[in-house]
This record gives structure tokens, sequence and C-alpha cells, in this order.
């Protein structure tokens, strides 16, 4: 791969920037030296001790069956440990508030927490501390701006200290809620005693010489914390070029966790020389991100971070290579058994493969380095430097270096081709660092506030992110907006956009018929002048309308292994109109209702089974069904099948019979604040009304005589219902909407 850079001092422009992520901040806990300060001890809370012993047989036993992640180093106590009902106050003489809550592992190598709500004001500050007197902190509001969830990486000991500080102007306004705290029976990386968390001496640092030619993308790497259990994933580039944090790693080690608003990333975790093994900090890390995909089918989880790594990360963001061509050669960089990155390397055969269900390429030797638990997920890369998968599972070790796979790239790329862009077979890697600035650069990065799917209207209000990718300010900008092609309307904006900043833009409501449609969004004439890079103007996606639409249900009733269930419904051109899954274990099983607004078509509903066993029988006598708002089947299967399988369900309410009920009808007002009439042919006789919600459930019942009839809904919340109109052997639907 051909690579070439023109280097300028874009550094002082890029570090202007405000970019969010887990920072420490200044400052310094009061507590650290609390018998000095005259502060009483902080309260404790005692956890339970772990049998040690046991987990580790029980990791052995996961690795001695290929399965390299998550890599558990720690156990979870669930907890729900707040500032209500756990710690105490203090107050310091200069009036600050301050409390502190001891956590107690006993045994512990090192503890970390998740914490389900994180909300600190400006100007309050937290610590985490041990012990031996190392400190973690300040953590402010512009460690995880915009999130009210939070995670830290793992501090040594079995005793942890939360400090939490707040002037008394903020008295009141801080909340914290710890609920995870994990025993650390494994020590991460190399501290004075590594105990359990030594990764295999034939293991390579990638501060070696093997490293030399893959700077760049082990700048890319990073080490993942999700609660208990570590894995590695990359940051990926996307057409723009435009340094949105997209991460891949392995769908096997994110499925069934939901906990991914805590997850910790860490960056930079690298030995600063090659032998022997060092230790280095690991304060380079962001917290928190959106799951966008899992894809078994590859063994793919695809992610976007909660933050932008900032410029003293020195991010990298890796090329790809879609082609599907079998490499002659192959790198990984990945963090084995929790410890500091590592890169391992083979000069082939590199062939395909499967492992389970999913389609991988196969290692089939390793020549230099290897991985183990918690390399899962971290990126293979082909002789050309771009990366062609992620790491799934296989025997490779120090003592076995043989066969190894990766969910293949290739195949993944179309289930996340709306995210990366379209920009041909290969791309090559984005370095932030070497970034030249062109000198009038407006882009479109992103559409929000606009569901796949439209139930019941016409109109859709989008908003759009504007970003400044050139070198000077924009102040003006057209923003434009088409459908299926055809310009729907022109924003200006007028504002003050320095150089990598971005700004959110409203757009007026857009009206769209029935069926699916593309809304693509771009930009022209920044300043007034013309945009000297046109390839990152727009940002286009699909959205489907059905107005009007058929409220339905999707029941999935689950087995005891709802982390193995996930499911679909697709449009006959492909379009993915509903998902959920996976779902969280059980010991009986449990119903799931998804609500869904289908069209008038047909679709293909499929239900996956990670595993292979189905829904039913020997764990549970799962099954599904959808079922619309008047109480029609529109499917049933039995739980019982392999890997997946699909149906076809067809959505079509029409009247029961033609006259005298279905002509006519009319409900006025409609949009109405609760009081409708209900206007009915000559000659219907007595007609029976219903009006269901969105799930199906009987809101209102009544009858229209002689042609006539009221509804009062003023009890109900707004929104869209459905008014069933029954008689003589006819039925009849009409869509209410409710605006109080």
């Amino acid at each position: 791969m051909i690579r070439s850079f023109t280097l300028v001092s874009f550094a002082a422009a890029f570090l202007s920037v405000p970019l969010a992520a887990q920072i420490s901040f200044e400052g310094h806990p009061y507590g650290d030296k609390a018998e000095k300060r005259g502060m009483p001890p902080a309260v404790a809370v005692h956890l339970p001790a772990v049998d040690v012993a046991a987990l580790m047989q029980e990791d052995a036993a996961r690795a001695a069956q290929g399965i390299k992640g998550p890599y558990r180093f720690g156990f979870e106590h669930a907890t729900d440990l707040t500032m209500q009902n756990s710690g105490s106050w203090f107050t310091m003489p200069n009036g600050d508030r301050v409390w502190r809550l001891q956590l107690h592992c006993p045994g512990a190598l090192a503890i970390n927490l998740q914490f389900s709500n994180y909300v600190i004001p400006d100007g309050a500050r937290m610590f985490l501390y041990n012990e031996a007197g190392e400190v973690r902190g300040a953590f402010t509001a512009q460690s995880n701006p915009g999130h009210t969830a939070f995670g830290t990486a793992p501090l040594e000991g079995d005793r942890i200290t939360v400090e939490y500080i707040e002037p008394p102007v903020l008295a009141g306004q801080g909340n914290l809620a710890i609920s995870t705290v994990v025993h650390g029976y494994r020590l991460l990386g190399k501290g004075n005693d590594r105990g359990f968390g030594d990764s295999g001496p034939c293991n390579v640092n990638t501060i070696c010489p093997e490293g030399d030619n893959w700077r760049q993308e082990i700048r890319s790497v990073a080490h993942l914390v999700l609660g208990g259990g570590v894995c590695t994933g990359t940051l990926v580039n996307n057409c723009a070029n435009d340094s949105t944090p997209y991460f891949l790693t392995a769908n096997h080690c994110t499925e069934g966790n939901t906990t991914n608003a805590s997850w910790v990333f860490i960056f930079n975790w690298e030995s600063p020389v090659c032998d022997p093994t060092e230790n280095a900090p690991m304060d380079h890390s962001i917290t928190g991100c959106e799951k966008l995909l899992e894809y078994p089918p590859t063994d793919a989880s695809f992610l976007l971070l909660n933050s932008t790594p900032p410029p003293e990360f020195h991010p990298y963001y890796t090329g790809w290579d879609i082609t599907g061509t079998a490499p002659d050669s192959v790198v990984g960089i990945h963090h084995p058994a929790g410890d500091i990155k590592k890169i391992c390397s083979s000069h082939g055969p590199i062939i395909e493969g499967v492992m389970g269900s999913a389609d991988c390429w196969q290692v089939t030797e390793w020549h230099s380095g290897t991985t183990e638990p918690g390399s899962s997920g971290s990126a293979l890369w082909n002789q050309d430097q771009r990366l062609i998968g992620q790491l799934y599972g296989g025997q490779a070790s120090c003592s076995n270096n043989v066969n190894d796979y990766y969910g293949r790239f290739n195949l993944t790329y179309p289930q996340i081709e709306e995210w990366l862009g379209a920009c041909g077979d290969t791309l090559d890697g984005f370095d932030p660092e070497l970034f030249v600035p062109l000198p009038l650069d407006a882009s479109i990065t992103s559409i929000t506030q606009v569901p796949s799917v439209v139930c019941n209207s016409d109109s859709i209000m989008p908003r759009v992110t504007l970003k400044n990718n050139g070198e000077g300010e924009i102040t003006y900008v057209n923003i434009n907006y088409m459908v299926d092609g055809a310009i729907m309307g022109t924003v200006p904006w007028y504002g003050f956009l320095q150089p990598l900043q971005t700004v959110n833009v409203d757009l007026p409501a857009i009206h769209m018929a029935s069926g699916l449609h593309q809304l693509m969004v771009g930009t022209s004439n920044p300043n007034g002048d013309v945009d000297t890079n046109p390839l990152n103007d727009e940002d286009s996606l699909q959205v489907m309308v059905n107005s009007p639409g058929i409220n339905a249900v999707v029941k999935m009733n689950l087995d005891r292994f709802g982390t193995e269930t996930t499911w679909k419904l697709e449009t006959e051109e492909g379009f993915l109109a509903a998902s959920g899954g996976p779902y969280t274990n059980s010991p009986n099983g449990y119903t799931v209702n998804v609500p869904v607004c289908l069209a008038h078509t047909c679709y293909t509903f499929t239900v996956m089974d990670a595993v292979g066993d189905g829904m039913c029988c020997t764990y549970g006598n799962g099954n599904y069904l959808i079922v619309d708002a008047i109480g029609d089947t529109l499917l049933q299967g039995s739980g019982s099948f392999t890997w997946q399988v699909s149906n076809e369900v067809c959505a079509n309410w029409t009247g029961i019979g033609e006259r005298p009920v279905a002509e006519g009808l009319r409900v006025v007002p409609n949009p109405g604040s609760g009081h409708f009439t209900v206007h009915m042919p000559d000659g219907a006789g007595k007609v029976e009304l219903r009006v269901l919600d969105a799930l199906g459930r009987v809101q209102w019942t009544g009858s229209a005589v002689d042609g006539r009839g009221e509804l009062d809904l003023v009890h109900l919340a707004d929104g869209c219902y459905l008014l069933i109109a029954e008689g003589d052997g006819q039925r009849v639907l009409q869509r209410v909407v409710l605006r109080h």
C-alpha cells in the first residue's frame, strides 16, 4: 500500500478543539490524608469473598474450548450503592462537602466500578484512591459529557475509596450510583506481583522491532474493559476520513452485555521497552459506547464510542479491505490474557474457514507471537496494512501456535456500510496528526431524529450534524435536503464554526408518501464559495413511511437462554423494518413484547439462535408470533429450529364486506383533543365501536346509532389510536390522532 502525506503544523488547531473523553483532570482528593485533615474514616462496605479457584477452573475450561473472550479477570458484584444509602458526608473548613465510600473486596488484587448514575455538575469532582496512595481523577462533568453512566479501569488493592467533592453552591446537585463492583482476581498487566495476569512468554511487545512497520495501526488498538471481562478492539476509518470513533470488536465479547454505557476503552497501554516488559499508565481511556451492530455470522460487534479520542491519545483510524482476497501474510495487535499490548504475525497460509457458525479467515500458524483469551475482537491486517477481520477464537497459544479464526470483514461490511460509507473495495487509514485540512470544507456527518420506520405520519423532522473540516472559520453554508433524488428544500446556516467543530441543525418537516424513501442531506456554497472537498458533503439514510400503518406486536416467548436469541423483520426489498435481541437469560424464560409498525405488504421474519439449538425444547418451550392491533395473528412459529428460521408474514387490513360500514366513515375533528364525532353512512344501523392503542389494548368502547357516535378519549395520552367499527358482519378501521 502506498501512503503519501504532507506534514503541516496542524497540531495547534487540532488541540484547540474541545473533544470529550474520560480524562483525569487536575486536582487532589481530601480523604487520602484524612487523618491530617481531621476527617473521620470513610464508611466501608464489605463485599463477599469469591472462590478464586473455582473461577479459574471455569476460565481454563473456556480457554480449552478455544474461546478467547471476554477474558475474565474479575467477579462482578451487583450493587446499589448511592449517596443516599451508603457512605458518609463531611464538610471541610472551606465549605466543600465531601462524600466518601470505601469498598472492600477481601483478597482482591484490584477493583473497578460501573456507575449506573454518574451526575457531576460543573465545578464538582470525583476521585478514586487505594491504600497505597494511588489516585485516579479528578473525574468531572467533562469526563463523560452527555451521559449518565460511567466506568473505571481497575485500581490495585482490595480496598478503594470513592470520593465526591462539591462546593457549597452545588450542594445536592451531584448523584452517584454504583451498580457493579468488580473483584479483580487477576491483575491486568505487570505490577509488583502480576499474579495470574501473565500472557504467554512467546508474546511480543509492540515496542519491539516487530512493530516498527505497524506504528500507526498499533495506535488504533484499545483494551476493552466490559465490567469483569476484557477484550480487544480497533478504531476503524470511514469514507469521510472525519475521525468518527467507530470501533470494531467481537460479537461474543459484547452480546448480552447491556452495560455498554460504562465500558472502558484504554488506548496506548504499551510497554515502553521491548524486554523486559514494563507497565505503563492506563489513563488514556474513554467511557461508554453505542452498539450499532452485533452480527453473529461473522462474530462482529460494531460500536460508536461516546467520545472522540483527543489529540493527546494520538489516535489512528485503521483502513480496511473488503475484496475478500486471501492475504499473503497477516499481523494481529491485541491484549492477550488482559496483558499489555502485543503483536503477532504469520506468513501464511491464510485460508477461508468456519468456526461455529461464523465465516472466518483461518490463520493456520503464527510465526511470531500468538493470541490468547483477551485477544478476542482484535483486528487482523493483511500485507497492505488494511484490516480484514477480527478475532473469534481458536487453539493458538505459545505451546500450540496453530489455527486461529477471524470473522471476515468483507462479509461484515454490507451490514455497516451505512456508517462507513461506500468508497471502493479498499480504504487507507486516517491519521489526524498528518491530516492536512483543505481551505474550505463543510460536511454533513450524521442525520438523526429520523426513525427507520415512520408510523401513521407522513412527515419527518431530521437533525443533521454540520462539521467544519477546513482550516478556516465557516460562517455560512447552504444545507440542502432531497428525497429520492428530488430537491425538497434548502436551509441557510449562519454562525461561527471553527475548524473541526460541529453543530446540530434542525431541518423543517419533510413530507413523504407511504413507501421506502432515500433521504439525502448535503452542503453547498460554504462562505459563498466552492467547497474544496465535495466527497464528504453528503450523508443519506433510508426511511420507510407507513401511513396508514398497521400496529402490531412481535411476541417472543424465550427459553432459558435469551442471550442467544435475535430476530429481524425485513421487507421484500431487504429493508430492515425492525429487529430485537439478544435478551437476558432467565431460569424459566419469559415473554418479550415489541411494538412494530407494518405497511400493507409482506415481510420476511427471521429468528436466529447463536448456538444453533433454537428456543426449544431442552431449555424451555420457546415460540414466537406476530399479532396485529385487532387481535389477528399474522404469524406463529415454533421455537424448534437450529441456527435460524424464516417465514413470510403479510399485513393487510381490509373491511369484512364492502357495505354499508366500509363506505363513508368519517371522524371529526381528526386530529382532535379528546372528543371526536363518528359519522356513519346512511343505513349503517347500530355499529359497535372500539378504540385500541399501539399494543392492541382496548382503551374505549361504545357504539354509533343512526349514523352518529361520540368518542371520549380525553383520558388517553397523545398519540395514534385505532378505531374499529363493526356491524352487520362488516368491519372498517380508521386511524385517530389525539393531541391535547
